[in-house]
């Protein structure tokens, strides 16, 4: 029962998952070595473009660890990591004026991003129990515990999908404020969308992986209320 057609199409888009994440390891490494022609680092980078988007009470902080970075809405806050934060290269000033183009979809109530953050609460809940239901179903072979843990999963992917335009609006923000403020130059923009682009697909490969979970479940569910 553990066993189906689909599962050969989830390890294809597993595959790509972890080719995604290498991919955004091996682009973030290559442009760390590139310097950008501002010479401004992913912090300085961050406060002027929040300044100038009317953010000016957006602090921008330092958090440990590599590729941490990221936007608080609850704090409204830039926290960007080590490999970032006072760095000057192509890939530090992406990272940055990409996490920036979060703070701004916060300030202008960006319809994705506001349906996120309202999912948050239920989907962490969700996200915890809907294995545990899906296993135990499988287990004893219990179609309400498997009809419930879809549910409970269905949350889970619904919100993965819905950060896909959160994610690629934020970069494409970002891009476009940096070339619009003169903070990167025609020949640097391939750097930058390289970084961006790679990130971005991170999230269409994970989602895309739990698409296809799901509808194996569905289908799962679905032939044995047949039989």
């Amino acid at each position: 029962m553990f066993f189906h057609p689909l599962d050969f199409l989830i390890i294809i888009a597993f595959g790509l998952s972890l080719w995604a994440q290498f991919r955004v390891k091996g682009n973030f490494e290559k442009y760390a070595k590139v310097s950008a022609s501002s010479h401004m680092t992913g912090a300085e980078i961050a406060r002027q473009l929040l300044d100038r988007n009317g953010l000016s009470d957006v602090p921008v902080e330092h958090v440990r660890g590599t590729l941490t970075d990221h936007y608080d809405p609850l704090k409204k806050a830039v926290r960007l990591s080590d490999s970032v934060y006072g760095s000057q290269s192509i890939a530090a000033i992406s990272v940055a004026a990409h996490e920036v183009g979060h703070a701004i979809q916060h300030r202008e109530a960006y319809g994705a991003l506001v349906l996120r953050h309202k999912m948050f609460p239920i989907v962490n809940f969700t996200s915890g129990i809907a294995p545990f239901l899906l296993f135990g179903g499988f287990l004893l072979g219990s179609l309400n515990l498997i009809g419930l843990g879809i549910i409970f999963f269905s949350a889970v992917v619904a919100f993965q999908l819905i950060t896909l335009p959160v994610e690629f609006n934020a970069s494409s923000r970002a891009k476009r404020l940096m070339l619009s403020e003169g903070m990167i130059v025609n020949n640097e923009e391939r750097g930058v969308s390289k970084v961006l682009s790679a990130a971005a697909l991170t999230y269409v490969a994970a989602a895309l992986l739990s698409l296809l979970q799901l509808v194996k479940f569905i289908a799962i569910f679905s032939q044995g209320n047949r039989e």
